[in-house]
């Protein structure tokens, strides 16, 4: 008896020897890196720059130019080269195009889609829109110059409904336009067929129709939380994309 118990005793010690290095080399993931779209800029993620902070997250925002995709990720890419380990990476919009390529960054953990485009490996992003219903009250004006812009005089009930109409008025007139042959460009990479992903909703979305973004999300396995704001809700709900990013990295630091 005693040495049946002495042999139990030494098998326990031997089996958490073993394990205990596994639950030390589980690196907690601490870096956000957060990606806007198109008619916006990097200050949109304020909100949620402040919650993960307060969260103890290491966040970094990326001011894409627009100009093309290839610039938009080697501008996301160059955030990522900075982070000190593993990262989770967030894109609103047309910065899903964006994370869905520069994604496949080693440092990237998890991804996480805000009302978001996704883009398979050799699809463009104009592709996505096939099929789905028209967007009456999101509209786009194209200058001579392939730049386009949200029409002024439609931009609150199309962009950003659920915001004071002061708010409403100087994301209006601060916008940044996008060269619209970024929509035309094929990805090589889709980041989400190798990396778990996240799909926040947003309910009231003028700027997409929810058929297109619930398709797009469930394409890519992504875990899809729903929430009622508006194309802006990288702004309006800020709490609840910091609470899926938040998930995001602890799960991922458990894998």
């Amino acid at each position: 008896m005693t040495q049946l118990t002495v042999s139990l005793a030494t098998a326990a010690t031997l089996a958490l020897a073993m394990f205990t290095p596994v639950l030390a080399n589980a690196a907690p993931v601490k870096n956000v890196v957060l990606v806007h779209g198109a008619f916006a800029d990097g200050a949109g993620w304020r909100g949620v720059y402040d919650e993960l902070t307060k969260r103890g997250y290491h966040v970094q925002i990326v001011q894409n130019p627009l100009t093309s995709l290839e610039d938009d990720v080697a501008s996301t890419t160059r955030l990522l080269d900075q982070q000190d380990g593993p990262t989770i990476l967030v894109g609103h919009s047309w910065g899903g195009t964006v994370i869905t390529e520069a994604g496949v960054h080693p440092k990237v953990a998890g991804l996480v889609f805000v009302s978001a485009l996704s883009p398979d490996a050799g699809e463009t992003t104009a592709q996505q829109y096939e099929g789905f219903a028209p967007t009456p009250d999101f509209v786009i004006e194209i200058g001579a110059d392939g730049f386009g812009f949200v029409k002024p005089a439609m931009f609150k009930q199309g962009f950003a409904h659920d915001v004071s109409d002061e708010q409403a008025a100087f994301m209006r007139d601060s916008q940044v336009p996008i060269n619209m042959s970024s929509f035309g460009t094929k990805l090589k990479n889709a980041a989400w067929r190798s990396k778990p992903s996240w799909a926040v909703i947003a309910t009231e979305d003028k700027a997409f129709d929810q058929a297109m973004l619930v398709h797009m999300a469930e394409r890519m396995k992504a875990k899809i939380t729903k929430v009622s704001g508006s194309h802006a809700l990288f702004i309006t709900r800020a709490k609840e994309i910091a609470d899926t990013i938040d998930e995001a990295a602890k799960t991922t630091a458990a894998m």
